[in-house]
């Protein structure tokens, strides 16, 4: 019956311009905004959440705060591991399952240490998903499987989604280089790399990398993916543990404010503050991966991110920085790429293309 009605709706005002053609939606029938993804959407189905939409695991933004808010409002929150020692992180596991009894799950870089150590945990407070990075997918996914966690791992090229599927992951998450953070050498950018390792699996995929509106979400979608992984737009939520500096300072930034950087020990994308100039030098001067490991020293993303030193400090987020303008409580980001997502559809369903 919701689905006559809006189609009749949509007859009646089909000469209409899209705002208006929306805002009459918007007015007799609001629940057309708030509707579910379609119900077989396969990350919504293997993941048990209302929308295809996942928060990265970002180190020292994502804990139980913002992973249990994402869960409460229909995504899948994942925690951060790798700003984590395995005490914290069973912490902050137990906080989650205290905040949310919709699923959530954990994100692992596979290069940080105690790792036997960070997936006994896992298992012993019966964490349902493991989201895998930086590393080979091999070495923990049938592990993780065969103690009933669903497994996706992330990769930036379509020979490593190959790996992936031969490794036997649930889903991948396939992240191009615009995305914050640790990122690929390659710099091959989300709108390139989603259809291309479309081209090459059929599990489930997830786009990451420039993604924080509904307009994102529906183009990756278009491009072969089924649902999307966003960082940047979830570490400036209210309930992201950086520090209220940084977020401040990513709420201010252009096009063009941050760079990938420090290809030869681990590419990562950087804003350019002080310590991203100092690095950018070396890298001109043609830089060893040891000097540049010694100005990097240890402590530099806590530093920057968590304790809010925002010129000697380490500040990753990702190019889609430079349209967020506020920060804004996962509940409304939430309802905002909802939203967004609903109209765009909408706005592509009533136009023209003539070719």
């Amino acid at each position: 019956m919701f689905h006559n009605l809006v189609v009749k709706m949509k007859s009646i005002i089909q000469h209409c311009n899209n705002e208006i053609h929306h805002s009459l939606i918007s007015y007799l029938c609001p629940e057309f905004l708030k509707s579910n993804f379609d119900m077989e959407n396969r990350i919504c189905k293997l993941f048990g959440i209302k929308y295809p939409i996942i928060s990265g695991g970002m180190v020292w933004c994502s804990g139980w705060r913002l992973a249990s808010a994402v869960s409460n409002n229909g995504g899948l929150g994942l925690i951060g591991t790798g700003s984590m020692h395995p005490d914290v992180l069973r912490e902050h596991i137990q906080k989650t399952k205290l905040a949310t009894s919709n699923p959530f799950g954990v994100n692992v870089p596979l290069f940080y240490p105690e790792l036997d150590t960070i997936m006994n945990i896992i298992v012993e407070e019966k964490v349902p998903v493991v989201f895998t990075s930086a590393g080979s997918p091999k070495k923990y996914t049938q592990w993780l499987k065969e103690r009933g966690i669903i497994v996706a791992h992330v990769i930036a090229s379509s020979a490593f989604a190959l790996k992936c599927e031969e490794a036997g992951v649930d889903a991948i998450v396939a992240e191009g280089f615009e995305a914050g953070g640790h990122n690929g050498k390659e710099e091959t950018t989300t709108m390139t790399l989603i259809p291309a390792v479309r081209r090459v699996t059929s599990l489930p995929l997830l786009a990451a990398g420039g993604i924080g509106t509904g307009e994102a979400i529906l183009a990756a979608m278009a491009l072969g993916a089924d649902g999307v992984q966003i960082g940047s737009r979830f570490a400036i939520s209210e309930e992201s543990s950086a520090h209220p500096d940084f977020k401040k300072m990513v709420t201010g930034l252009a096009e063009g404010d941050t760079k990938l950087a420090l290809k030869k020990i681990g590419a990562v994308r950087l804003i350019k503050n002080e310590f991203f100039q100092e690095v950018n030098k070396l890298e001109l001067e043609g830089a060893t991966p040891d000097s540049l490991r010694v100005l990097l020293g240890r402590g530099r993303a806590k530093l920057g991110m968590f304790e809010g030193d925002l010129e000697k400090g380490e500040l990753e987020i990702g190019q889609v920085a430079s349209i967020i303008n506020e920060v804004l409580p996962v509940e409304t980001i939430m309802a905002n790429l909802i939203q967004e997502y609903q109209q765009a559809k909408t706005r592509m369903n009533t136009r023209e293309f003539d070719f």
